[in-house]
């Protein structure tokens, strides 16, 4: 082997042993680089019997470097290479695919469209979740759009907007506009009219049942070949509110065989008699359908972007015959499945919740038993955690289901740490003490933060105990280790202290519990998801702030919500829990 040839082999193996390092974040190995080198230089193979000596030497100089160094010295042998390991990085980073031909557009811009007819449920924080994660990514923009174009079927609710902004907050995202449909009645009317010139739309007086038996055969409306004169004159007198709920629509005139018949001639607007709960819109009666709306205002606020469910793929279809008509570029859809959550017994629905609450069975939209976003705030649940595992999610063409347990998990990485730790005993027995046991316990506030200090909590002459914690008289070993105060073995029905010595626990297995003093405790109602748990808490849970988080031991995190206090004997601690 000359000179020459021994150069460039260490020169393509110092490449590739830096590849195999970068790529993994380790030492590069001789074994695992060997198969690419031979792959890419196959002159070398004829001195497979020496190349691997030549290897060793310089994978041992390469593994010597830092992890910076190696990325240096890769980006001056292959930057091209580098590239390519930095851009699998890169989306490796991401829970979400690359939207499509996303470099085409100067600028990304998405839309959340909610109905107002509600606070939003757990379901409804995908789309602001995925969106705003995407803004963030490409620096782009989105807005709110309140499609509230159904005064009727799907009523808005006037505090819907103002909640559902607030759940957006809640989330952590900020739209960059928001706008309201129904605010722009005259927009669409303007496109309405424009499309009736390019002989693109036609009035139609037809029943809804002579319309769908025309539409099932394929034949075409009587109505269909009105002139345009006539078909402005009466798309006018709709919007003068001349005509009754059901006596006549537009329609878009699409192709009377096409194959799907959800796509032929469809309605484009139709008369409603019941006013608009916004006094703004109470005056119209002549309504777009969603479609409609929908395709204008997304062409008009520039959506280079739209995301929406799978069901909804016929939409699309309809909004492409409008903007046919008008020469208008469509935006880039994502289709994905339908998040389903089976943690409840209510269903994910709005208007479920809705008449759930009018009846009485829920107490309001930040009931515990709600799988509302309301809700989870009440119980202490950062938004930050609902957005990580609707991310997490991604954009399956799939119906996926949402765990809560996930939502838990991503919120316990945020408030472990910061979180005090605290007693409460569910519907306890109480138990004398017996043997003369300290007078205070002072358990930690936080087990991996000795500098926050101890709980100073006076013990007295008997302790609450849950019912599952009480040791067996029938059983040979009654012992117990009280968390924070110290060892007692169970005798004729009362606890006698023994020991302080914490081997008991670490050698002999004696089992670790909670518990609260019987005097100076707090009577507290936990509000669950399964309904609201009693009990007593330790005493310093009374001096607890509202919204302060908390963990009880052995039970999990819990909000304090509020302390009422209007009788001294009724006096009670109210949380709400948020999760193990």
């Amino acid at each position: 082997m000359d000179d020459d040839l021994r150069e460039r082999i260490e020169r393509e193996v110092e490449k590739h042993a830096l590849l195999n390092a970068v790529k993994h974040e380790s030492d590069a190995d001789v074994g695992a680089i060997m198969g690419p080198l031979m792959g890419d230089n196959p002159d070398f193979r004829q001195h497979g019997d020496e190349i691997p000596g030549i290897a060793g030497g310089v994978v041992g100089r390469v593994n010597d470097l830092g992890y910076d160094e190696k990325r240096e010295r890769l980006e001056e042998l292959a930057p091209a290479e580098l590239a390519e390991i930095e851009a699998e990085e890169e989306e490796d980073e991401h829970d979400l695919p690359d939207l499509p031909n996303a470099d085409d557009y100067d600028e990304i811009r998405m839309r959340c469209a909610p109905n107002p007819n509600g606070p939003w449920h757990v379901g409804h924080a995908r789309m602001p979740a995925v969106i705003g994660t995407y803004r963030e990514r490409y620096d782009g923009w989105f807005c709110v759009r309140f499609d509230d174009t159904d005064p009727e079927t799907k009523r808005p609710d006037l505090e819907a907007y103002d909640a559902i902004l607030e759940d957006l907050e809640y989330l952590g995202f900020e739209p960059d506009d928001v706008y309201k449909a129904s605010d722009r009645l005259e927009t669409y009317y303007d496109h309405a009219r424009e499309l009736i010139d390019l002989g693109g739309a036609y009035t139609c007086s037809c029943s809804g049942e002579e319309f769908s038996e025309l539409k099932n055969s394929g034949e075409a409306c009587p109505h269909r070949e009105k002139d345009v004169e006539t078909v402005r004159e009466e798309f006018a007198a709709m919007i003068d509110g001349e005509y009754e709920s059901g006596e006549m629509v537009l329609r878009v005139k699409t192709d009377i065989e096409h194959k799907n018949p959800a796509l032929r001639d469809w309605v484009a607007f139709r008369m409603i008699d019941t006013p608009h709960p916004r006094e703004e819109a109470s005056e119209y009666r002549c309504w777009p359908m969603l479609d409609f709306q929908s395709g204008i205002d997304d062409h008009l606020l520039g959506i280079t972007h739209i995301i929406r469910g799978i069901d909804l793929q016929d939409s699309a279809k309809r909004q492409q015959f409008v903007y046919d008509y008008f020469d208008w570029e469509y935006p880039e859809v994502v289709h994905w499945g339908h998040v389903q959550l089976d943690d409840y017994d209510v269903k994910m629905s709005t208007s479920t919740i809705s008449e759930l609450i009018e009846r009485g069975e829920l107490d309001g939209w930040d009931d515990p038993r709600a799988p509302t976003l309301k809700s989870l705030r009440r119980r202490g649940i950062r938004g930050e955690a609902i957005v990580e595992a609707m991310v997490g999610l991604g954009t399956s063409t799939s119906d996926v289901d949402l765990a809560m347990s996930s939502i838990y998990a991503a919120n316990r990485d945020l408030i472990d740490e910061e979180t005090d730790r605290r007693f409460f005993v569910r519907d306890g027995n109480q138990v004398p003490l017996a043997g003369d046991p300290p007078a205070e316990a002072n358990p930690p506030l936080h087990p991996n933060h000795e500098e926050r200090g101890v709980r100073e909590i006076p013990v007295g002459d008997s302790v609450m105990l849950e019912a599952e914690d009480l040791p067996d008289p029938a059983v040979e070993d009654t012992r117990l280790w009280l968390k924070g105060l110290g060892g007692f073995e169970l005798e004729d029905g009362a606890l006698r202290y023994a020991t302080d010595d914490l081997d008991v626990v670490r050698e002999e297995g004696v089992d670790v519990v909670h518990w609260v003093p019987a005097d100076g405790r707090v009577p507290l109602r936990m509000r669950t998801i399964d309904g609201d748990v009693t009990g007593h808490a330790e005493p310093g849970v009374a001096d607890l702030e509202p919204d302060e988080l908390v963990q009880f031991e052995r039970v999990g995190f819990a909000r304090i919500d509020r302390h009422e206090s209007d009788e001294e004997d009724d006096a009670e601690t109210v949380a709400y829990y948020t999760h193990p």
